[in-house]
């Protein structure tokens, strides 16, 4: 996998302390970093950052996964995955024909809100600390600094320098960059997550999840690692594509001629 070796697990979290306030952001600035207006804008047209923020987040996806001998997160578009993803509660569960998305109603809709709001608050705090830290260090915007400096800034942010010590959440084993497992499409504890760990957990997402989401644009993040991927989910749906010739034990050579063929019983893949 092509997520930089250099992120670590940071240390312990203080839950007397959030980010905008390690920053030393402004109280009545933290409350009014998500109006309401730009969150319903947000839920009609699919976006949710401003430009400025969409430029910070787009710069530090792409240290994340580099461009280098092969695509990285900005090929693969992982901030429109993001946005996509944090614009609301349409763009939470694919239909399983590819149609679209389902439509979240009642508590589920209730419960996906809050969880997105949550997501949202942490990435408005998180960007404006990244820009604030990266002003004191190189006296610019993090989307302004050279690539050896935005690594700077993220190894700072990562280790939490300057910051209280806190309680680590058991869900940065998931979404952690240094996680030895995969990341999941959607876990059920990323609101647990700072907003590093946060921030590297939909980089990964929106660079591998079916290209539904928003995110591995043309299938880069497949090819990248050698899978080819179904055209479409409905291809999947409808049974003429199965992925269990590259995920079953013993069916992983990426070699279609060395591997043996999963079969239902009308002869197809099943």
């Amino acid at each position: 996998m092509k997520i930089r070796a250099m992120f670590e697990p940071p240390g312990p979290a203080d839950p007397r302390c959030n980010s905008a306030q390690a920053f030393g952001l402004p109280l009545a600035l933290r409350r009014s970093m998500i109006e309401p207006d730009a969150v319903m804008n947000a839920t009609a047209t699919g976006t949710f950052f401003t430009p400025a923020q969409r430029r910070t987040v787009a710069a530090a996806m792409a240290r994340i996964i580099p461009s280098d001998a092969t695509p990285g997160a900005a090929e693969a578009g992982t901030i429109d995955f993001l946005e996509r993803y944090l614009s609301g509660t349409g763009f939470v569960y694919a239909r399983p024909d590819g149609s679209g998305f389902e439509t979240l109603t009642g508590r589920s809709e209730q419960a996906w809100r809050s969880r997105i709001e949550t997501m949202r608050a942490k990435y408005v705090e998180g960007i404006a600390g990244l820009d604030a830290r990266s002003r004191r260090s190189h006296g610019g915007v993090f989307a302004d600094l050279e690539p050896g400096q935005q690594d700077e800034v993220l190894r700072a942010v990562e280790r939490r320098d300057g910051l209280p010590d806190s309680t680590l959440s058991p869900a940065y084993a998931i979404g952690g960059p240094s996680a030895s497992g995969p990341a999941l499409q959607q876990t059920s504890t990323e609101v647990d997550l700072d907003f590093f760990a946060l921030l590297v957990a939909h980089t990964r997402q929106g660079f591998y999840a079916d290209p539904i989401y928003g995110g591995n644009r043309d299938h880069v993040g497949w090819r990248v690692i050698g899978f080819p991927g179904p055209a479409s989910l409905a291809e999947v749906h409808a049974g003429r594509y199965s992925t269990l010739d590259w995920f079953a034990d013993g069916h992983t050579d990426p070699s279609p001629e060395k591997r043996e063929a999963h079969r239902g019983v009308d002869g197809r893949n099943s």
